[in-house]
């Protein structure tokens, strides 16, 4: 069997898939790598890009994040669910995607419906005040930009996307590594499996691995018994012709 056939093989006949997905999945929703040319780094003129998520640079300066928070946000709203984030609500429908779990902070995924989705970096819904730790809506945060150059909380703290800064824990990690366990099938989208602890991920897993990528990887942590199929290919171009198959 090829990759295609294969891929439709264990679609079919797995009921407890969890998938790992990682930038590569947005770039066709129209959001730009952070560091390229057209990266979100460059258009927000930033020269010190690693400050950005350091969180004790963040407590004493929060100009700089939010210098860069303003310009992800206006690719987030013009982003658009690609045509394998509706590929995986079909299959979450379904019943047989138990878990997704993303590198990603864009959440792309709850944008195109699914419900079941770690947000392993974090994301963008959820504000926090970083002393109070009152919540904010996304919504609201938005709002707040308008009129306030730093969004500040009733009690004069900052408020902070609820996104994995350097310096702190990422999220939900154990539970990451349970459903990527319990999983008959864990299918890597996106990612180059090269940013801990995410990348730790396939090596727990309890079932076949499928991986499609667009570019270089890393299969250091990938269990090679496992791995059936790897598909260096464009994420959208490959499923819609697996979605004709399956």
């Amino acid at each position: 069997m090829n990759n295609l056939e294969k891929t439709v093989y264990l679609l079919k006949n797995s009921k407890n898939i969890t998938v790992l997905s990682g930038a590569g999945m947005s770039t066709n929703a129209g959001i730009a790598d952070f560091r390229g040319p057209n990266g979100i780094y460059t258009r927000a003129d930033i020269d010190y890009p690693e400050r950005i998520f350091d969180f004790e640079y963040f407590k004493k300066d929060p100009h700089l994040f939010y210098k860069f928070h303003r310009e992800f946000l206006k690719t987030i709203e013009n982003a658009v669910p690609t045509f394998t984030h509706e590929f995986l609500l079909k299959l979450e429908k379904e019943g047989k995607i138990k878990s997704i779990i993303t590198q990603n902070i864009d959440s792309l995924h709850q944008k195109a419906g699914s419900e079941k989705v770690l947000e392993i970096h974090g994301g963008v819904i959820n504000n926090y005040c970083i002393e109070c730790h009152k919540f904010f809506s996304y919504e609201v945060l938005k709002e707040k930009l308008k009129s306030e150059d730093i969004p500040k909380c009733d009690c004069g703290g900052v408020i902070k996307p609820d996104i994995v800064f350097f310096g702190e824990m990422v999220k939900s990690l154990d539970q990451c590594q349970k459903q990527v366990q319990d999983s008959d099938l864990l299918i890597i989208l996106g990612s180059s499996l090269t940013v801990t602890p995410a990348a730790f991920l396939p090596s727990y897993a309890g079932g076949k691995i499928i991986i499609v990528n667009k570019g270089d990887i890393s299969f250091f942590y990938v269990p090679e018994k496992k791995l059936e199929v790897y598909e260096n290919n464009d994420i959208d171009s490959f499923f819609k012709k697996i979605s004709n198959l399956y």
